[in-house]
């Protein structure tokens, strides 16, 4: 018999430490509007319900069941969805690379609840 593997890379791989990118990425999915589609720990309101909830975000193995959840790849997912997995609901976001950063950072490292 064959033995099982995890198929996401151990979360110390995934974390950000910079608590100020972290506090930078919930206060910028707050403007941006995220949680009208997400439910996204730390933001009451409003808790979307059409997206996935991103709560325990760095738990999920793969981004939207198709990317490896690492930094590059969540920032890249959160710019422009439709251009990293064809077929994608999530519309492209009007963010720069430095925020994208930022809210990854947010949802990989201190996005608890």
């Amino acid at each position: 018999m064959g033995v099982l593997t995890a198929c996401k890379p151990p979360a110390q791989t995934r974390q950000h430490d910079d608590a100020a990118a972290q506090k930078r990425g919930l206060k910028l999915m707050e403007t941006k509007g995220c949680g009208a589609c997400h439910e996204i720990p730390g933001l009451n309101w409003p808790r979307g319900q059409l997206g996935p909830s991103l709560m325990r975000f760095n738990d999920t193995g793969l981004i939207a069941g198709y990317l490896p959840n690492t930094p590059v790849n969540l920032a890249a997912f959160i710019r422009n969805a439709p251009a990293t997995k064809p077929g994608s609901t999530m519309p492209a976001m009007p963010v720069t690379v430095s925020e994208a950063v930022d809210m990854a950072a947010y949802l990989q490292g201190g996005g608890r609840d």
